[in-house]
């Protein structure tokens, strides 16, 4: 945990010491009482936080901003539903690396039963959001779709900015840094179909591959961000 990260309402409220952040910060930082640490509010700025107040249930910790909320990240990635431990990995490295929406889609191939998993029913898709946020010191989380027909998600997408598919087998060439913004698309665990690929190729998609090895498809997702994402930091 490289940044504690609270929901704008909880600094000044009682959190109980099972919160995982109350026992990171009193177990591993070992802050006592008004010693600072790193911390952040959920979509908003990142500052320091102190310990307030600490009793046999409760910890209270006080928050002061110290920079604006960071920018929003210029990527988008879509991914075919994948199973829920796959969806958990996606979940947390797409947004330790910086995206700025993440749509898991339905697509020829899928499961669809995977959108009724309780990663998705119970909120828990939630925590692995802020697992990643806090790995990658960042407050700003993406924002999260699942269950929605591949085309439904492709006609919603900004106009603007590169628009890129991994594909193994009929891609025209490897993937390359692009300019920001951009759209990945990523085929879930049995790849893309025939009509999948149609409608990313008629919403203005280019086919393009990581090379012959055929990848997971939390591996994909974490490479293909990697180059694409490398246009922004040269």
């Amino acid at each position: 945990m490289n940044l504690v990260l609270f929901t704008p309402n909880e600094p000044g409220q009682p959190l109980p010491r099972t919160d995982r952040r109350v026992a990171h910060v009193l177990g591993v930082l070992r802050r006592g009482l008004g010693e600072p640490f790193a911390a952040g509010l959920l979509g908003g700025p990142p500052g320091r936080a102190w310990l307030s107040a600490l009793d046999a249930a409760t910890a209270t910790f006080g928050f002061t901003p110290e920079a604006e909320p960071p920018p929003a990240p210029a990527g988008v990635l879509v991914v075919g539903l994948p199973r829920p431990q796959t969806a958990r990995d996606v979940l947390r490295d797409a947004t330790t690396l910086g995206v700025a929406a993440l749509h898991f889609v339905l697509t020829e191939k899928g499961d669809p039963s995977y959108a009724q998993s309780t990663l998705w029913s119970s909120g828990e898709w939630q925590r692995h959001v802020g697992l990643g946020l806090e790995q990658a010191v960042a407050t700003r989380p993406p924002e999260v779709t699942w269950g929605r027909p591949l085309a439904e998600v492709l006609a919603a997408l900004p106009a603007e900015g590169a628009r890129v598919a991994l594909d193994n087998y009929e891609a025209e060439g490897p993937l390359g840094p692009r300019a920001a913004p951009w759209v990945l698309a990523v085929g879930g665990e049995r790849g893309w179909g025939p009509a999948d690929r149609a409608a990313l190729r008629a919403h203005g998609f280019r086919l393009r591959h990581l090379g012959p090895r055929v990848l997971r498809t939390e591996t994909a997702c974490v490479a293909g961000i990697s180059v694409l994402g490398a246009a922004e930091g040269a």
